[in-house]
This record gives structure tokens, sequence and C-alpha cells, in this order.
């Protein structure tokens, strides 16, 4: 039997498949007694000897969960070669390529592409609900590969009603599972500066996204975020990932943590935990698993000042690269000032990336992301990117073209 409590120490859980179920012991002070799954146990009979039985068959059920999720998952991942791709959306997400209609999965498909991401709905995700838009996409020809999930602000600052976010996160790992999503995605920021971008004019008046950390630098925290530090963060992203990642193995699911973007040193007064490629060594070191990586994404790997071919081969050699973004950059200053570019142009040699990634026989999504603006997309009624100078559906159409090339050739060498 499993205890778990609602404290600053770990929850630990009682075991039902990928049911997990939390459990917080009901205590009778009058009898000096709690109240567990199976009956009454007296408080002197939650004795050491008890507590390490438990401990050691949650030990066990790991372990077992982990080959499981070796045998099973990576098999069924292998399969094939890497595929790009797009994002789909069920609200308009101004990233997305489309919705999930007729029209939507006709773009993608008209591209080649086969694969797609998006956005998770409200978290606990149900069954029902995405089943049926696996369903609605198998449909239309494409698979769904990757889900973002969000909405959990208590675990990320470490306050009170983390628990029951971390337990919502945990029966949608179970969900995706259940529905064969191999790729759960999700942030962990305490603020994302995105009020450090803007537009910049690139070639033949297209659009680049640049990023200026002194415009930013001292802006102050939000009232509803606070400022954190190093040491928090890594404490709030520990106690997740230990409740989170065991269930992900034995869902047979893959959890994908992307990097801090933009990785400036300070964001509204917080430091960032995914901001150095030190901190995402650190990460895939909390709970050792293939479940617990990361989307290693070249871009901000160039952003940072590093070796995106070097970064690619120490993550590989892990299997912990669970999710790639396809981008190029140019870099005025590590960490602080950059610009986002076309593929072609950045300092990244993207065939070089793609050649690694092919080597490594990474079999997994690569999604190229942030297309710039052309004048096409900015022609037509309602375009209005996320991104300052970035694109739509055409300049989407180019990056997938230009990924598509990188990899067969990569394949082909």
């Amino acid at each position: 039997m499993h205890i778990e409590n609602s404290s600053d120490k770990l929850p630990t859980l009682i075991k039902e498949g990928c049911q997990r179920k939390r459990f917080f012991p009901q205590r009778n002070p009058a009898r000096g007694e709690f109240t567990l799954k199976g009956g009454v146990v007296s408080r002197s009979e939650l004795s050491r000897r008890t507590l390490l039985q438990a401990m050691s068959a949650g030990a066990l059920s790991a372990a077992v969960g982990a080959r499981a999720f070796a045998d099973v998952h990576d098999r069924k991942d292998v399969a094939g070669g890497p595929n790009i791709a797009l994002e789909l959306s069920r609200a308009g997400s101004f990233l997305a390529t489309g919705g999930v209609d007729e029209a939507g999965m006709r773009r993608l498909r008209q591209l080649g592409v086969t694969h797609v991401i998006m956005g998770g709905p409200q978290i606990p995700w149900q069954e029902g609900d995405l089943r049926s838009l696996t369903d609605q996409l198998k449909a239309g020809g494409l698979t769904l590969g990757n889900l973002m999930i969000a909405g959990f602000p208590n675990t990320l600052y470490g306050r009170a009603g983390r628990d029951e976010e971390i337990e919502k996160v945990r029966q949608s790992i179970c969900v995706a599972g259940r529905v064969g999503l191999p790729v759960v995605e999700y942030n962990f920021y305490a603020h994302r500066l995105v009020e450090g971008y803007y537009a910049q004019t690139g070639r033949g008046g297209a659009g680049w996204t640049a990023f200026d950390y002194d415009r930013v630098k001292d802006l102050p925290p939000l009232a509803e975020e606070g400022a954190h530090d190093l040491d928090e963060m890594w404490k709030n992203i520990t106690y997740f990932l230990k409740a989170v990642v065991p269930v992900a193995e034995e869902a047979g699911v893959r959890l994908a943590l992307h990097p801090n973007d933009p990785p400036a040193p300070l964001s509204r007064g917080s430091q960032q935990i995914m901001g150095t490629v030190a901190g995402w060594k650190k990460l895939v070191e909390i709970v050792p698993s293939k479940a617990n990586g990361i989307t290693f994404d070249c871009g901000v790997t160039r952003e940072m000042g590093e070796d995106p071919i070097e970064v690619c081969r120490y993550f590989s050699k892990k299997d912990v690269i669970n999710h790639v973004h396809y981008r190029n950059v140019r870099v005025e200053k590590p960490y602080e000032k950059y610009a986002e570019v076309f593929l072609d142009e950045g300092v990244n040699d993207m065939f070089a990336v793609m050649k690694e990634l092919v080597r490594q026989k990474y079999p997994r999504l690569i999604y190229p992301e942030h297309p710039r603006a052309l004048d096409y997309d900015r022609e037509h009624a309602g375009f209005n990117p996320y991104y300052p100078g970035g694109g739509g559906y055409a300049a989407y159409a180019y990056n997938v073209g230009y990924a598509r090339a990188m990899l067969q050739a990569a394949q082909g060498s």
C-alpha cells in the first residue's frame, strides 16, 4: 500500500494500471487510526517495515513500467524514420496552418504532410474527446503525433493546489497512452519574455522575428507570476517530474519539455531552468528515463551560442530527443540579441542538423516552425501571426519543402 500526502514531500500513488489514484489517508484522531484502501490501519501499524515494503513495491512497479515502455513503445517508434509535421488547431491558433476540418486537413496533405501537432484541450484530457480527434484526423489521412499540455500554474510556481493539477496531468498522460499518442509536450516557464520580440525586415521585404534583451531586461515581475530563482524552479520541476514520469513510462508516452525561448538571463525577474544547455542536461538526469526528454530546437540552441550538432548528438545518445523544432537564426549576442530568419540564411547548417538526426536514427516528428512573413500571406484577410515578422501558410509551404529536401538528401547521403 502507498500513502500520499499533500505536503512538500512528493506524493506517492496507489497503482491500478494507468488508473493511478490520489489517496490521502483519512485520519481518525480519536482512535489513532488511518483509513487506507482495504481497511483501517492503526498508527502503530504504519511502521518503518510497512513503509519500506510499500516503497519496494513501488520501485518494482516503476522498473516493470520502464521495461514495458522500452519494449513496446520504442518498437512502435522506430518502424519508420522522422516525419515532418505541421500544426492544426481546434481554436484558430495563430501558429496553425488550419483547423481540424476538411479544408485544414487538405492543406497539410497537399504539402505531403501526414503528421499533426496540436495544443491540447483543458486538463484533465478525456479519452472520448481525444479518440474522436484522432479518428477525425485519421479519416483525413493524418496522424496525431504530439499534443501540448498546459494549465498547471500552481505547479510552475510551487503553490497550493499543485497536487490537484499534477493529478490532472497524470490522468491526461494515461488518456494519451490509451489513444496511442506517442508524445506530450510542455513548457515550464515562470514567464515567457515574448515582450522582447519585434519585427525586422529581411530579404525582399519579408519579415524576420528579432529579439533584443536590452528592450525588456528591466521589466518588473507580473503580480500573478512573481519572481522565481533557479533553485525554486528546479525544486518545482523535480516535484513535477517525479510524479508524472513513472505514469508516462507506464502509458508508453514520451514527455518533451520545450526549452526557454527566448533564452534570456532573466524573464521579468525570474531565472530560466531551460535557458542553457547545462539546464537541459540537468533536466534529463532528474528522472533518467526515455519518457523524460526534451524538444530539441536547433534555433534555440544557436541562440544560446551552442553548436546544434554537438547538442543533438549528446541528447540522441541518451535517446531523450522526443520532439524536434527545425529553424534558423542569426545571432548578434548569444542569449540576448538575435533574429529568426529563413531556413536557408541563418548561422545553422540545416543540412548538417538533419544529417545528424538521421545518423542518430531519430524516429519522431520534425516541426519546421516559425515561418517568415511573405507578402502573399500578408495580403490575405485575417492574417495576424502570433510572432512579429511571422508568416502563414505560404511560408509554411516553403519551410516544409526545404525541410523535406534536407531530409531526403540526408537519408540518401
